[in-house]
């Protein structure tokens, strides 16, 4: 069935629809990382986005959900240069056309997703439509394409209702840390780097009081990834704030270091095509060290308005000079832009949970 990618600025793209034959309308981004499609497709910080896979062929080792970040997929919709019609792995369930189709994303294939790409780099992140109706004027979609935006996505993402994730194993004589996981539309995996640390894991929805997580007196508080414009949140920056004043190790991700730098006083702003892929390379200020790291995010903290009694910048991005990280001056507090839970990889920043769980052991 012939498919149809629109953007805003009227490009039209004609390919092959793969998945629902509905029309949505999202906004448009890319990610350059070569594996890893199942991973993307589940990452809750993708609702309200139809992602662009750069690497050209999409699927071959099929879909084995035990490499799901989440329980179903977020992206609104899915843009591929060629799809594996046959996936080979031994681990695989069921192709990723399957997948798409019984979760009720819509697709297109068989498009330049490399002119795609230059075009959104060139122009930056633009809202578009995937249809496999033909519009024979397009200005009607275009119209509703430039009204649209990501909203409410933090709540639709987070989980329901608390619940408590127990480690598989405890080190002997080591007693497990107890962290509280504010869930703002968090990756699996987070959960699952501090459960293999030996660490039980309470996982809050997003709206949750400050003070009901403080009065489960936890060792650290994780504050996850997840998706939509930080400033948004101003209710969730609110709690944060509180959890700030308080005395306990806070690690944050993603979504979750844009929130704590605006609950102590920074700002935000949009990216003209934000990060995502596997391959983004991250100065550590204080050692000189440059890490490879995983990244999916369109908005960044503004350090210039940051008070320097109040944060300092640990982390920038070598290619554009972006802040990746900031330290908390006199608080046990240390906030991360990029992803070291990273499935598939790179694991170069995973030590960072071990700092975390040092952090815990000290104030302990």
């Amino acid at each position: 069935m012939k498919a149809f990618l629109i953007l805003e600025d009227g490009t039209v793209f004609t390919g092959t629809s793969i998945g629902s034959p509905k029309e949505v309308i999202s906004e448009i981004v890319f990610n350059t990382s070569m594996t890893g499609y199942l991973e993307v497709l589940t990452d809750p910080s993708y609702a309200g986005q139809a992602v662009v896979m750069t690497y050209p062929l999409i699927g071959n080792y099929g879909i084995c959900k035990k490499d799901m970040e989440s329980k179903k997929p977020w992206v609104e919709g899915y843009i591929v240069r060629e799809l594996s019609r046959i996936p080979s792995n031994f681990r695989s369930e069921e192709s990723i056309q399957h997948f798409l189709t019984s979760n009720d994303i819509p697709g297109i294939c068989h498009i330049d997703t490399r002119s795609l790409t230059k075009l959104l780099r060139e122009k930056g992140t633009m809202n578009g439509m995937i249809t496999t109706k033909e519009y024979a004027d397009i200005s009607e979609p275009v119209s509703r394409m430039k009204a649209y935006r990501v909203e409410g996505v933090v709540a639709k993402t987070s989980v329901k209702e608390v619940c408590v994730l127990e480690a598989e194993e405890v080190r002997p004589g080591k007693e497990g840390k107890r962290v509280a996981l504010l869930d703002l539309g968090a990756k699996d995996n987070i959960a699952r780097s501090l459960l293999k640390r030996g660490c039980q894991v309470t996982v809050y929805p997003a709206w949750t009081k400050a003070e009901e997580i403080l009065a489960g007196n936890p060792d650290g508080i994780m504050l996850s990834n997840g998706p939509g414009d930080p400033a948004e949140n101003v209710e969730i920056i609110r709690e944060i704030r509180k959890l700030y004043a308080a005395d306990v190790p806070i690690f944050a991700i993603c979504l979750g270091h844009q929130l704590m730098a605006l609950a102590a006083g920074a700002s935000t702003y949009k990216l003209k095509y934000g990060h995502r892929g596997g391959n983004h390379p991250v100065k550590d200020l204080e050692t000189g060290r440059v890490y490879i790291t995983s990244q999916n995010h369109g908005y960044a903290v503004d350090v210039s308005g940051i008070d320097p009694k109040v944060a300092v910048p640990a982390f920038v991005n070598v290619n554009d000079g972006t802040n990746e990280g900031l330290a908390y001056v006199g608080k046990n507090i240390f906030t991360v832009q990029y992803h070291p839970e990273a499935c598939p990889g790179p694991l170069d920043s995973g030590y960072l949970f071990d700092r975390f769980l040092t952090m815990m052991e000290v104030k302990r």
